[in-house]
């Protein structure tokens, strides 16, 4: 199996160390997937993107790389717990060569509740181009889900066809645009990644799913419980008092380590 990684890791064409070890972090998580698509995770929950992207980029081409992995729950469910999915993870990469070190963070008190993938084997496999002497380089994904989502998702069925034809359940654009405008409107600090993704989302044509975007804000963040009217003028508006209130500098940085991580 390790050789079939190596051929998938030669498709990408990397140019650079860290070209390389984004290229071998998302054939991980393309792994990652496949085996929580063997153990029917889609049918109770879909992949979304109201922190990290990396479906998008796998899904939608989306030219930025991200470690996180982020999904939602089909229904509520305060129970949920990541451990019966990530033992079957774990013996799915061992099929492909793969040691991972598989860390629920058991946080049953919290809605999103967070697992850690970490890996040092697979790089020690591989002819690698660049990642030379890096013996126990550590590859580390993380995968987010959120317990309690607000209503209001829609979804829809991908097809992906690494290692082998599969298919994932995941938010529509529509729906993920919502919950990245949840984020740029209430995250308490600045992530210059959330506005290259805004600008990539505007680019595509995708509007946001009103109802969705609506739920998230009256269920978190400074809107609250708070009788909202969310249409058109009132998204513009709150935009823009968000975009006077960052400092641009800053935002920059941060775009520019976005650029250093496609």
């Amino acid at each position: 199996m390790i050789e079939l990684i190596q051929q998938r890791l030669t498709e990408y064409k990397t140019v650079n160390p860290v070209d390389e070890e984004n290229a071998l972090k998302e054939i991980v998580q393309e792994i990652i997937l496949f085996a929580l698509w063997q153990a029917e995770f889609f049918a109770v929950a879909a992949l979304a993107a109201s922190k990290g992207a990396g479906h998008l980029k796998i899904l939608h081409g989306l030219n930025r790389f991200s470690e996180d992995i982020d999904f939602i729950l089909l229904e509520p469910d305060a129970d949920f717990s990541w451990q019966p999915y990530l033992d079957h993870l774990s013996a799915t990469c061992k099929e492909f060569g793969i040691e991972p070190e598989v860390l629920d963070k058991k946080q049953m008190d919290k809605a999103v509740r967070t697992a850690l993938i970490k890996d040092t084997s697979i790089a020690n496999q591989l002819n690698l181009s660049f990642m030379t002497n890096q013996v126990g380089r550590k590859l580390i994904i993380k995968l987010e889900i959120d317990c309690n989502p607000p209503a209001g998702s829609g979804f829809d069925y991908s097809y992906l066809d690494f290692p082998v034809d599969f298919e994932v359940c995941h938010q529509d654009l529509s729906s993920n645009f919502a919950l990245k405008t949840h984020a740029l409107l209430c995250r308490p600090y600045l992530k210059g990644r959330d506005w290259y993704d805004f600008n990539w989302y505007i680019a595509q044509g995708v509007a946001p799913n009103m109802g969705l975007l609506k739920n998230a804000l009256l269920q978190l963040g400074p809107w609250k419980e708070q009788d909202l009217n969310v249409d058109r003028e009132w998204l513009v508006d709150a935009l823009r008092g968000k975009i006077a209130s960052i400092n641009w500098q800053d935002a920059e940085i941060g775009r520019a380590s976005c650029r250093e991580r496609v």
